[in-house]
C-alpha cells in the first residue's frame, strides 16, 4: 500500500447550524467507512489562521490573504493500492457536493 494525502480546499463553511451539523455527519460517515475499509491513517481540520515564511529574506506574514478564494480547511493521511484507487476513495467526500475540492498528493517515499 502506498500513502496519499487529501488536502480539502473551499470557501468557509456556511449555512444554519443544521445544516453545518448535517454536513458534519457526512464526514464523519465517509471517514468512518475509509477506517473500516482500512485505508485511514491519520487527518484533521486546520484552523483558518496562517503564517507564511517566504524566500531567502525569510519575510513571515499573516494569512490566509484577502484574495484568497479557497482555504486548505484540512488534510487527510489515507493508504491506498495506487493513485487512481486514492481518487476514487476521494469522490465520496462530502466537500465535492459543494464548490470544494480534493486535492490527491501522493507521500513521496524516502527511504
Amino acid at each position: 500500500m502506498n500513502e496519499f494525502v487529501y488536502l480539502f480546499h473551499s470557501q468557509p463553511p456556511s449555512g444554519t447550524p443544521e445544516q453545518i451539523q448535517k454536513m458534519m455527519q457526512k464526514w464523519l460517515a465517509w471517514r468512518q467507512g475509509l477506517i473500516d475499509q482500512g485505508h485511514f491513517k491519520d487527518g484533521r481540520p486546520l484552523e483558518r489562521s496562517a503564517k507564511f515564511a517566504k524566500g531567502w529574506q525569510k519575510l513571515v506574514t499573516d494569512g490566509p490573504h484577502a484574495e484568497t478564494k479557497e482555504l486548505v480547511g484540512g488534510y487527510m493521511l489515507i493508504e491506498a493500492k495506487d493513485i487512481q484507487q486514492a481518487v476514487e476513495l476521494s469522490l465520496g467526500c462530502p466537500i465535492l457536493e459543494g464548490d470544494g475540492t480534493v486535492e490527491v498528493r501522493p507521500v513521496l517515499k524516502l527511504f
